[in-house]
């Protein structure tokens, strides 16, 4: 197993999160080992909260759990990426994901 290298980020590594069926970016997310251990063993994303020092599992309040489908890690072993199957929203806004407007406030999706 690839050993991701969390010192770089203070303990934590971004996580980028993507719809598995049509690669669709939905989120950027932090994860710290124990995030990422829970992700695995649940097979739910579970992510480190930076404004409330915790762990959370995306949908434990909102219902929108993300299926963790597949686990990639980039070429430097400091970024993950998760494939997943979501329920409803990725976003707080409400939106399917929280990528939905160009540099100038336009929405485009």
């Amino acid at each position: 197993m690839i050993k991701i290298d969390f010192a770089k980020g203070n303990g934590l590594v971004p996580c980028i999160v993507q719809d598995a069926d049509t690669l669709q970016v939905l989120m950027l997310g932090y994860m710290n080992e124990e995030s990422l251990q829970k992700t695995v063993e649940t097979g739910l994303a579970t992510y480190f909260s930076r404004s409330r020092q915790a762990l959370w599992i995306k949908g434990e309040t909102s219902s929108h759990f993300q299926h963790v489908q597949e686990i990639l890690v980039d070429c430097d072993e400091d970024t993950i990426l998760l494939k997943v199957k979501q329920d409803g929203a990725a976003c707080h806004t409400g939106r399917y994901s929280c990528f939905y407007r160009n540099l100038d406030g336009e929405e485009i999706l």
